[in-house]
Formats: C-alpha cells, structure tokens, sequence
C-alpha cells in the first residue's frame, strides 16, 4: 500500500465570514494556497457554504483538492468542522444550517461584511442574516445531521477558551464517535490528555482570517490517493 504525504490546511475562513478580512476572496484564498504550495484546503465559512461553489472552481483549474466544509455553531455555543465528499451535499447542508439561525440581521459596522463572490472575485450577493450567531441544533442532532449528508465532523480549535466542545462542556461526549480533533497549537495536547480519555487523531489548522495566516507546507495527511473519500476516511 503506497501512502502519499499531501499539505493541507483545512479550515480556512472567506468574505462570506463577517470576522474575515476583505482580502479573503477566492482568487486570494486560492492563488496564496498555491504559493503556499498546499495539495489540499477546506474553505469553512460560520453556517454557511455559499462561497464554496467558486472556491471549488477556482481549485479545480489550479489542481488543488477542495475539501467541502463548514463551520457550523450548536446551541451549545460549540464550533464543529463538518466535511462532505461533494460539493452538491456540503451546499444541501448549508441550507439546513442557514434556515436554523435566528433571525437577527448582520450589522456590518461592528461585525462586518458577509459577501458571496463569484470565481472573479466579483459580488454577486451579501447576506443578511448574521451567520456567526449560534444555531438552534444541539451537538448530538449536528454531528446525526452531517452524518446524513455523508459528513465527517471535527471539534474545531478544542484547546481553546471559547466556542470549545472541551471548555464549554467539560469533556467530548463518547457517543458521537469523533475520530479527529482539531488543535489551535498542538503543544497544547498535553494540558489537555486528563480530558482527552480516547486516542483521537490530532490535526493542525490556520482557522486563517487573514492571507498570511494560512498554513505553510507544515501539516500533512497520508493518503492513498488525492481525493475527497481517502481523506474523510483519514478523519
């Protein structure tokens, strides 16, 4: 069996999330991902995948593997990554998540702009509704949810203080089967083993809001081979 070491950065934030810089633009996100000569990105916008359709073509030309993602926010106030293997899945979840906010409208003035481009960095459509408020989807409905959709979900950023599936609950419930974390600072896995009572897989991401922020070639997955299914099946 020949394993291949691919890069990946797998949490990366667009112009849909209002906390992202204006810079992050598909074009943007994309062409710093291939100066950064990573083989494999996720695009995970708060509660929504509106901008995946053109980060996925862009990808594609460039001969990067886009990961379909998520990054969505329970009741708990617990960020999960929620990965597909097609972008067609990934989209129908989306709506699901987007039609479980609130309706309490984005003010771009103190938490910025949510904007969907085209693969040509063009605006094609600005979102209303504030999508970093938190749904009103339990964990456990979350991650049945995902699974519906053929997702894989990972706790996102766990070594955190806030929206942390270990400092907001205290512990990682054993019943939903997580195989991954996601660590902000791997080093700090250690201050976390006394929680942490399974043997989970530890990755790395940039949670990039920003160009620079995006990972270099310093996490990497083994995979048979370059697609979407081998690495679900890797978290």
């Amino acid at each position: 069996m020949l394993l291949n070491n691919y890069a990946v950065d797998l949490h990366i934030h667009s112009t849909l999330s209002p906390c992202a810089d204006l810079e992050m633009t598909p074009n943007n996100i994309v062409n710093m991902c291939r100066l950064k000569k990573l083989d494999i990105i996720a695009v995970t916008d708060h509660n929504s995948t509106a901008n995946l359709p053109a980060i996925h073509r862009l990808c594609k030309q460039h001969g990067i593997l886009l990961l379909p993602g998520i990054e969505v926010n329970t009741k708990e106030e617990v960020h999960l990554l929620c990965y597909f293997e097609d972008l067609l899945m990934a989209m129908k979840f989306g709506e699901i998540i987007y039609n479980h906010l609130p309706m309490i409208n984005n003010d771009e003035k103190i938490f910025g702009s949510q904007l969907v481009l085209d693969e040509n960095d063009c605006v094609i459509a600005q979102i209303s509704k504030l999508l970093i408020s938190s749904t009103d989807i339990s964990i456990d409905e979350m991650v049945e949810i995902a699974r519906q959709y053929k997702g894989k979900v990972v706790p996102a950023h766990v070594d955190r203080s806030s929206y942390s599936i270990i400092n907001n609950l205290g512990f990682i419930p054993n019943n939903l089967n997580f195989n991954t974390l996601e660590f902000s600072n791997v080093e700090n896995f250690e201050l976390y083993s006394k929680v942490i009572t399974n043997e989970y897989k530890i990755m790395k991401s940039s949670d990039a809001h920003y160009l620079h922020q995006i990972l270099e070639r310093n996490q990497f997955f083994e995979l048979m081979n370059l697609d979407t299914i081998s690495l679900l099946r890797c978290l």
